[in-house]
């Protein structure tokens, strides 16, 4: 049931479309018993009850999706393009071609159950298998009975259209590794062994009763070491190597030279049976590493935070020829001078002049402006607009690798530099330990050389810094997969440092703390049947505005009309029987020049020549942005930094405080700029936005997070992606950012407090090998169980 304050009659109920369950509103097609949105969803519809499988609505309430409305096959035609066509098919061999294609229409199991099901739909098609998680669909088909254009027309027809970019097919796929999972095993499995052969020295004081057992033990040993030394930790000793050359000691560096002593030491031990060595420890301290570096990639590794400006280019374009024929070509193909055609709600994928009359596009992606922008024949439209009305031709003047979209790219790219906490730490403690070694050995080579070498790799073996290493890679690791639950998805763990160090946050407006606009209508309240002729009026034009107000105002039943013309820049003009409707401009409508504040964002109507009022259009704020802002005041400055007019300062004043400095009409090199400027006084800045428009600043920020309502589409290259349902948690997000630093510095101090303890036996050479292999292991364990509890707790006490 659909209410309205405005309406002086009763109201309408709006049929809901049994396949996608949307408003039947500007079309309502009755069929089988059942009322359809479009007559795509009735295809659809039709399509299952063909097949019997019409138990897909069994499943859930209206589960469809709708489909592309008037979806055009020739679009998909540049499939067959030779370069597309290698890059996109993973297999073609005879006639049995495979092909995966990403699908975010895909949000439920009725949706899995439905493609996996094509088979029904088409002769042609061989198996389909869905990727839930990463929305993605592997078909198998026989090119003789489909081509692969018509493979993603039926995915389109069915309500599924494959969203197919650039990027994807100029990055080479990465290949499914497993060396990881194999290190892991490897390691894992020799650390048990190892463990169990040494019971034996744990449980008799290190005096083996037969003394050929403990030969054998330790020749056993050595055997399981070997592995795990040469293969496990191998990115151990990348890792220190390349520190090393660069002059920068990072915390594998100090673990790699405690795996080297202690496998060294425990060599010599065995070798020249005067010790059971400590290879237990060694493979220990292997296992534990990999297995918390191997979760902690495993949080993030679904999604891409390297997207470049491809990511937001259709593949393929329509080109007219010289001939007048059109041809469907990849978008790297596109070269100056020639003649594009580009339909609605299409992505302008180079910089370009207009040859047709006049269109509207949409720049929010790129500038944030909100407001679609009137362009007239010979106007340049930049790449990365989006076309709203019907389709239009255009001649390229810049290639894509040339345009302005490409360039806005490019500006702004940040290196990684400066330190982590941990890394801070890490240096002064590989320092101080190599300090205290070198001492401790110094001393006993002058009064007893015979303990010099104990005392050396003594002090490196139990002032090992697994327990800083262990403490940050289970904490991190633990925080990112809080974070990952709750739709907070960050690149890597140094982005939960960023994240607690910040002071201040910059936001953008549209998109970000707005979502989708909402039309309010000022003046005299109209009557059922005013709103139903303005609705009619309304939806007979393809002007975004008055789609808006289409939506707006329609009960579904809307009425017939004649004569309509329209103007395009200024309004459009219809009969209704005896009564003429003018909706658009306020020039338009009263037929003078007229000037003022935000004129250029109102619609006006009139019936009969009786002005009725006019329709503003305003952002729609997410919800309990308020406390949001509340909250983060106490701890952070906030900054607004929009694109869009200033239309709404009077309410964004309302929501972050006259205090809050809010800024407009700011071009995305503007936004880099200004965020350079806060860096350059000292602040640390996350920035947080959405769309292109904000690539610059996000990547010039200390701390770039993307809202993105959809975290599988477009997302500029951050440190963080936020789904918007999650966008009001972001408090809690960086609580639990300096939570974990906290709790890593905490259990660091454990660690260090174990290894002082160690160290002040280690130096004076008395240490024994046994009580050391046990004592690392232990401390290690205790550790990871020690930070794993910690952080837990520390989110549910967020709530998180």
């Amino acid at each position: 049931m659909r209410t309205d304050p405005w309406a002086t009659a009763g109201t309408t109920t709006v049929p809901k479309c049994y396949h996608c369950g949307e408003d039947c509103m500007q079309e309502l097609v009755r069929y089988d018993d059942h009322e359809f949105c479009c007559n795509g969803c009735k295809a659809v519809y039709d399509l299952l009850k063909t097949s019997d499988l019409c138990t897909y609505y069994e499943m859930g309430e209206a589960p469809g999706k709708s489909p592309v409305k008037e979806a055009d096959a020739e679009k998909f035609a540049y499939l067959d393009h030779e370069s597309v066509y290698r890059r996109i098919v993973r297999f073609d061999e005879g006639s049995e071609v495979h092909v995966v294609f990403y699908l975010p229409a895909v949000h439920c199991s009725s949706c899995i159950w439905l493609l996996e099901h094509l088979q029904t739909l088409h002769k042609g098609i061989l198996h389909a298998s869905v990727n839930f998680l990463r929305r993605e669909v592997t078909i198998v088909f026989n090119k003789e009975l489909i081509s692969l254009p018509e493979v993603a027309a039926l995915l389109t027809a069915i309500g599924y259209e494959p969203l197919i970019h650039l990027d994807s097919l100029e990055k080479p796929e990465k290949k499914k590794s497993y060396r990881k999972i194999l290190q892991i095993g490897i390691a894992g499995f020799c650390f048990g062994n190892s463990m169990m052969l040494s019971f034996p020295e744990y449980f008799s004081d290190g005096q083996v009763t037969r003394e050929y057992l403990g030969y054998l033990f330790g020749y056993l040993n050595l055997g399981l070491a070997l592995p795990v030394f040469f293969y496990s930790a191998s990115g151990f000793f990348v890792s220190a190597w390349k520190s090393i050359r660069h002059r920068h000691l990072n915390i594998d560096a100090p673990i790699a030279l405690a795996i080297l002593v202690t496998f060294l030491r425990s060599v010599y031990e065995i070798i020249s049976h005067t010790g059971a060595g400590y290879i237990d420890s060694m493979t220990g301290i292997v296992f534990f590493m990999l297995i918390g570096r191997y979760f902690q990639d495993k949080t993030y590794a679904t999604l891409s935070f390297e997207r470049d400006y491809r990511s937001y280019f259709p593949v393929g374009v329509t080109v007219r020829k010289k001939n007048g024929k059109t041809e469907s070509v990849p978008v790297s193909a596109l070269r100056k001078g020639d003649r594009m055609i580009v339909r609605s709600n299409e992505i302008i994928p180079a910089d370009s002049q207009l040859v047709s009359t006049a269109t509207h596009v949409d720049y929010s992606f790129i500038t944030g402006e909100s407001v679609p922008v009137r362009k007239a024949e010979g106007d340049l439209i930049y790449a990365g607009g989006r076309q709203l009305e019907g389709a239009v031709e255009l001649e390229v003047v810049q290639p894509v690798s040339q345009s302005y979209l490409t360039r806005l790219w490019n500006k702004g790219r940040k290196s990684e530099n400066g330190e982590s906490y941990v890394d801070a730490i890490n240096l002064w403690f590989t320092v101080i330990v190599l300090n205290i070694a070198v001492g401790s050995s110094v001393y006993w080579l002058v009064n007893d050389g015979s303990k010099a070498l104990d005392a050396l790799t003594a002090v490196l073996i139990v002032a090992c810094p697994c327990g800083l290493l262990l403490t940050s890679t289970f904490a991190n690791g633990n925080i990112l997969r809080v974070l990952g639950r709750n739709r907070f998805y960050l690149r890597d763990a140094q982005a939960i440092d960023k994240l607690a160090k910040t002071d201040t946050l910059v936001f953008d407006k549209t998109g970000t703390i707005t979502r989708g606009a909402k039309v309010e209508f000022v003046g005299n309240p109209m009557t059922h049947h005013e709103r139903q002729l303005i609705a009619s009026l309304a939806g007979q034009s393809s002007h975004p505005l008055s789609r808006m107000i289409h939506a707006h105002l329609s009960d579904g039943n809307d009425l017939p009309l004649s004569e309509f013309r329209e103007f395009p820049g200024k309004g459009i003009r219809a009969l209704a029987g005896e009564s003429q409707l003018l909706l658009g401009s306020a020039e338009f409508i009263t037929g003078k020049p007229v000037s003022g504040t935000d004129v250029s964002s109102k619609v006006f109507l009139m019936i009969d020549n009786r002005p009725l009022g006019y329709f503003r259009f305003a952002n729609a704020y997410r919800e309990g942005l308020g406390g949001l802002v509340k909250e983060l005041k106490s701890t952070h400055v906030l900054k607004v930094l929009s694109g869009d007019n200033d239309a709404e300062r009077s309410s964004l004043e309302q929501l972050f405080g006259s205090d809050t400095h809010l800024m407009f009409n700011r071009l995305p090199e503007e936004k880099r700029e200004y965020v350079g400027q806060l860096q350059d006084k000292g602040h640390n800045v996350a920035m947080i936005g959405d769309g292109l428009n904000d690539a610059g600043a996000l990547l010039q920020s200390d701390m770039g997070i993307s809202v993105s309502d959809d975290t599988n589409t477009f997302s500029p290259a951050c440190d963080a992606i936020l789904d918007g349902k999650s966008f009001t948690l972001l408090p809690k997000f960086i609580r639990m950012a300096k939570s974990g630093k906290k709790i890593i510095v905490a259990t660091f101090i454990l660690s260090l407090i174990y290894n002082l303890t160690g160290l002040f036996f280690a130096v004076q050479g008395t240490l024994s090998p046994v009580v050391a292999a046990i004592l690392m292991p232990a401390s290690s364990i205790s550790i990871v169980v020690l930070t794993t509890v910690a952080t837990r707790l520390t989110a549910l006490r967020l709530k998180l």
